[in-house]
Formats: C-alpha cells, sequence, structure tokens
C-alpha cells in the first residue's frame, strides 16, 4: 500500500526512502533533504528525543522509528512492516555509525566488536533484510569516511570499519546490478557534527582536535551536515543513474590535496 503523503514535484517524488540513522547530523540534513524533494522518509535512530525532533520536521512527509541497527530481528521486523504498509523501499540510506579514538595499546575487544557490530555488521544485514523490498531503478548509498584512505593515530578500529563498508559498496553493487539496484558509497571528511565530540576525549583535546582539523583541511573549515547530505541526495537520483559502486569522497579537499 502506497503512503498517502508523497509530494509530486522533487527529485524524489513520490519515492520512499528509509534514513538509517538520520535522528542527527549527515543522516537528519539527509532525511530532510529527501523529504524536501517530495519523499516519503521513514528514519531510525536510538535516540528518542532527536528522533522526535525529526518527526516535527517531517510533519506528514515521513515517519521516524526507535531502533538499533545491531538488533537483527527488529530489523527483520521494520521492514515487514514496511513492506505491508509501503510496499517498497525505493532509496536506502545506511548511516548509523559510531566512532571513538583509541590507541591499539588500549583497544580491548568489546570496544572492537562494538565500533564492527554498528559500523559494519549492522549495516551488511540491514541491507540483506531490505533486498526484498526493493526493486529495479532503486538506489543503496552506504555512509563511510575517510578514515578508511587515511591514516590517523588513534583511528584503527573505526578505519577498518569504514573501509569494510566501502567494500560492501563495490561488492554489493556488483552483486545487484542485475536486478538494476545501484549501490554506492559515500565518504565524508570532517563534517560538524555531534561525533565530533564522541569519544573519551575530554574538551580540551577536542578543541585541539578540531583546531588540528581546520589546519589540515584545504578549505580550512569543517563541512556542514548538508553539504553532505546533498552528496548522499545526489547519489540517489536519478541524476547519478549511470553510477554505481563508487565512493564519493566529500572532504574539502582533504585527502586528494
Amino acid at each position: 500500500m502506497t503512503c498517502m503523503h508523497l509530494a509530486s514535484t522533487g527529485r524524489f517524488a513520490g519515492k520512499h526512502v528509509v534514513v538509517l540513522g538520520g535522528n542527527s547530523g549527515i543522516g537528519r540534513a539527509a532525511a530532510l533533504g529527501f523529504a524536501d524533494e517530495g519523499a516519503y522518509v521513514v528514519v531510525t535512530g536510538r535516540n528518542a528525543v532527536t528522533l522526535a525532533d525529526v518527526a516535527e520536521a517531517l510533519g506528514k512527509r515521513g515517519e521516524t522509528h526507535i531502533a538499533d541497527i545491531t538488533d537483527m530481528a527488529a530489523s527483520r521486523a521494520l521492514m515487514a512492516d514496511l513492506a505491508l504498509r509501503l510496499g517498497r523501499i525505493d532509496v536506502l540510506v545506511v548511516n548509523a555509525g559510531t566512532g571513538a579514538f583509541r590507541p591499539v595499546e588500549a583497544v580491548d575487544e568489546a570496544f572492537y566488536d562494538e565500533i564492527m557490530s554498528i559500523n559494519l555488521k549492522g549495516p551488511y544485514f540491514a541491507v540483506q533484510t531490505a533486498l526484498p523490498l526493493m526493486g529495479a531503478g532503486s538506489s543503496i548509498v552506504l555512509t563511510s569516511s575517510i578514515g578508511h584512505c587515511k591514516g590517523i593515530a588513534g583511528n584503527s578500529v573505526y578505519a577498518a570499519s569504514k573501509a569494510g563498508l566501502r567494500s560492501l559498496a563495490r561488492n554489493f553493487g556488483v552483486e545487484m546490478v542485475a536486478r538494476g539496484i545501484r549501490v554506492n558509497c559515500f565518504s565524508p571528511g570532517p563534517i560538524d557534527t555531534p561525533l565530533v565530540s564522541r569519544g573519551d576525549m575530554t574538551a580540551e583535546q577536542i578543541a585541539g582536535f578540531r583546531t588540528m582539523i581546520e589546519e589540515s583541511v584545504p578549505m580550512r573549515r569543517f563541512g556542514t551536515p548538508q553539504e553532505a547530505a546533498d552528496a548522499i541526495l545526489f547519489l540517489a537520483s536519478p541524476q547519478a543513474s549511470f553510477i554505481s559502486g563508487i565512493d564519493l569522497i566529500v572532504d574539502g579537499g582533504l585527502v586528494s590535496f
């Protein structure tokens, strides 16, 4: 059954978009961007407060669900519900993720497993669960990070998980091309989101980290969530109809220059 609140104009008019991890930062900006361009947007996240804010911003243009991407049973239940109510998914954005800096000596199995479960295992099975709802002309966008292509001390576990996502985009793309499903990866650089202040760093360390990043980026600033979201919308849009398996880097020139 098709939702009753689909807009008639925009690149995503009449489309059903699911954004996993869309309650803040890049995911929130992307979810609202899809809605502004005509889509009905389903947003998931773990934080009830930020999800409520997204729900208010979406209004009748979408819905929100509290969900943890590491909970496979919950993912299956959500997709089964969407199959009954919406019938299909036209765009799947897997943006859920976490990260923290730890030197290799301080990494234990619990830390490693948590990062990998959220950033790689959860996204893998989320895509698997969503596939029955997707058909020819649909698109998947995985949010990776430039952490997988630029070495940073203390970033080994996070970088490995994001390198895995980039690899998934390439391999999923090959598997799904015959079905008419495009799969791409989006790798943001320094984007000013809440993730910047997460982890084990003190306020002083965060301030020093921000200064270091701003001095390293050729554009001398952090990117905005909207600038990052624009890249996601492009990859999911008809304008990218001949693009699959790529890693679109949005980093102010940090990796390339």
